[in-house]
């Protein structure tokens, strides 16, 4: 009988058919696309990831079929997929739930990147290309803050026409109000758009007040709120200015947005950012000459995106970013480096604070912040519709079945808080796919994380040459931290956006740790 390692050893000497050998190079070209466009674009990363899931399937039809390699997370994450799939069918709206089981699926991410790596310098350049793309990509952010956007009022007068504005969408954070309600425009607000038109110019702003129909419908910026209002045309003060027909005394370009990148969504970005920022203090903790071209540039690097990271506001993922660089420079740099390290954290952690103050008037640890006790309300409500029924401990409710049944479960304060999700992986995997699936789910990080941490202390990991694996494996492992730390006050695992990429660093990492097995 022939043993497996004989047929895998035939395997490698068979004549690979020219079919195949594209079709292996197509599947790289893909996880190169993936990578360049996954901070930037989820359609296109989408695209790259279904192209290279159906060239790699391509590749099984040709000789020798391409060899498939176990991994040490393949049971966890399999098994969470499945009881996944088990919660979606037995669903309170199974037609809902079988539907994002095509987001679920992203987990193939993992073994399309971890199966396709043909050497370790792919995995390198991989690497390297997605940090490059993510800091190439902060330069619109910074072109987009230079620019500006809207117009930012000065001081508003009280018989201004902006102030006979009104909203009548449902208010978030708690207000009680649901109907068409007085919410004037004030000093500080950024007006966006009138009637979805940008607007750059206070003359601009006056002449769409002056005619047509009865309202105009105002988009505007509110520390960290973006609602659109309806205000009276035809009410202009007299004057001859555009200052003094609209009663606002000075102007200027709007500057104080959360950055959110290409991706519609703050969040989003700071998550990403988070993710990328650790794999390039990875890569500059590893690197073992610092005063080089390549450590200039991962410092230039970590700079742009830690300001991109700091204009998105954002506190959770601030947070994972202290948490993740400090595991990296706790398990990678030396004494004298972690000394220095914590010294240069305070200035940041206090410029923080400051920025925190200044864009959204509120404080890191704030219990009368409006997001903070909207994720309070939540919590208390998605804990008792998980334990006030056996089902929904076993099973969960389904996947967005949530979004059905809200009223029937007195979920989001009676519609008056933003109708989503429970702000917690936590919380949101138990609540709708059963306490099993959850633990399953610890299993595959805690999983992961030791096959990180075994892989960081590997001697072959830690040779000079392979600073730039060492710094993707302490990357992985800090960005995991802080990953999972964010995700016990956010529901990132349901980020689509973020999850790809985490998905994609967990396959480079398990196509590294298999090479590094095959050197030794």
């Amino acid at each position: 009988m022939v043993s497996q390692t004989a047929r895998d050893r035939r395997r490698e000497t068979e004549p690979t058919s020219v079919a195949a050998q594209w079709l292996e190079k197509a599947v790289v070209a893909c996880l190169f696309l993936f990578v360049a466009f996954a901070p930037h674009s989820i359609a296109v990363t989408q695209t790259a990831w279904l192209l290279g899931m159906l060239f790699w399937v391509m590749r099984f039809a040709f000789y020798p079929r391409p060899r498939v390699y176990r991994t040490p997370i393949d049971y966890a994450l399999l098994g969470f997929f499945i009881l996944t799939g088990i919660s979606s069918f037995l669903s309170y709206e199974p037609f809902v739930s079988i539907g994002k089981l095509r987001a679920a699926s992203l987990f193939t991410i993992v073994y399309l990147f971890a199966e396709n790596i043909p050497s370790r310098r792919v995995i390198q350049s991989l690497a390297l290309t997605l940090v490059a793309s993510c800091s190439i990509g902060v330069l619109y952010v910074a072109g987009e803050r230079i620019v500006g956007r809207g117009i930012k009022l000065g001081i508003v007068a009280e018989n201004s026409p902006l102030t006979a504005a009104a909203w009548s969408g449902a208010r978030p954070f708690g207000f009680s109000h649901r109907e068409p309600e007085p919410m004037p425009i004030r000093s500080g607000d950024t007006v966006l758009e009138v009637d979805g038109k940008p607007v750059r110019h206070l003359e601009e702003l006056a002449n769409a007040l002056t005619a047509g129909p009865d309202r105009a419908s105002v988009k505007i910026f509110r520390a960290e709120w973006v609602p659109t209002l309806t205000v009276p045309r035809g009410r202009l003060l007299p004057g001859t200015t555009a200052q003094e027909q609209l009663g606002v005394s000075g102007w200027s370009t709007g500057r104080d947005w959360r950055a959110s990148g290409f991706y519609g969504h703050y969040v989003s970005y700071a998550e990403v950012l988070q993710l990328i920022i650790a794999l390039a203090v990875g890569m500059f903790v590893s690197l073992p000459v610092k005063r080089s071209w390549h450590g200039g540039l991962l410092l230039l690097a970590i700079a742009g995106l830690g300001c991109a990271l700091a204009l998105t506001v954002t506190r959770a993922p601030w947070l994972a970013f202290l948490v993740s660089t400090s595991v990296i420079f706790l398990l990678g740099a030396g004494r004298k480096a972690i000394l220095i390290g914590g010294v240069l954290a305070i200035p940041l952690i206090l410029a923080g604070l400051f920025i925190l103050q200044q864009k959204r008037n509120v404080g890191f640890l704030d219990r009368t912040d409006q997001s903070t006790t909207w994720r309070e309300t939540v919590w208390h409500d998605g804990y008792g519709l998980l334990t006030s029924n056996p089902r929904h401990l076993l099973i969960g409710v389904g996947m967005d079945s949530i979004k059905a049944h809200w009223r029937e479960w007195g979920l989001f304060d009676g519609g008056r808080l933003p109708i989503g999700h429970m702000h917690s992986n936590l919380l949101q995997i138990a609540l709708e796919r059963g306490i099993p699936a959850l633990i399953v789910w610890l299993l595959f990080l805690g999983i992961y994380a030791r096959m990180l941490w075994r892989l960081a202390r590997n001697p072959a990991i830690n040779a000079i040459n392979n600073w730039v694996e060492r710094g993707v494996v302490l990357g992985a492992l800090g960005g995991l931290c802080g990953f999972f730390t964010s995700g016990v006050v956010h529901y990132n695992w349901g980020d689509s956006e973020v999850v790809m990429i985490f998905y994609c660093i967990v396959g480079l990492t398990l196509a590294l740790e298999r090479k590094v097995k095959e050197a030794a």
